[in-house]
């Protein structure tokens, strides 16, 4: 493939980060991908989602001083958790962070699923508080 097509069709169609409706009405994205039409492929999909788990995990390290002493199952837990609702919701989990930090982690996963979030997505919260308070993979 010819840079000068990519750079010719990186200046015809132009670039958004975020979903737009192009003039025939499409969902588009990035440089013209018709999201409605072609979507994405289930490797450009693992692609982003490495792209956003490395960003939450970004995330979690810069917030949270005691990240990187955690384990890697309960670490995994602040950073699925990162991803599901950004960094501001999770450090808002301020005693489960206290918990967590103190190595109480029956407590942690208590106040993990005494939440709104636990409500919301049921069997995700089950599944990593059982992970928070065991450290170990379901």
């Amino acid at each position: 493939m010819a840079d000068h097509l990519i750079q010719q069709l990186k200046r015809h169609e132009g670039f958004s980060g975020k979903p737009y409706l192009c003039t025939a009405g499409k969902l588009t994205i990035g440089y013209g991908r018709n999201l409605d039409d072609v979507g994405i492929t289930e490797s450009e999909a693992s692609e982003l989602l490495r792209q956003d788990i490395a960003r939450a995990r970004h995330d979690v390290f810069v917030n949270i001083a005691f990240a990187q002493l955690l384990d890697d199952a309960r670490l995994d837990v602040l950073i699925n958790m990162c991803f599901n609702m950004g960094i501001y919701r999770l450090m808002s989990f301020k005693k489960m962070l206290t918990a967590l930090e103190q190595r109480d982690y029956i407590q942690a996963s208590i106040e993990m699923m005494d939440s709104k979030w636990a409500k919301q997505v049921g069997g995700r919260a089950v599944e990593l508080a059982v992970q928070m308070q065991t450290g170990m993979y379901q």
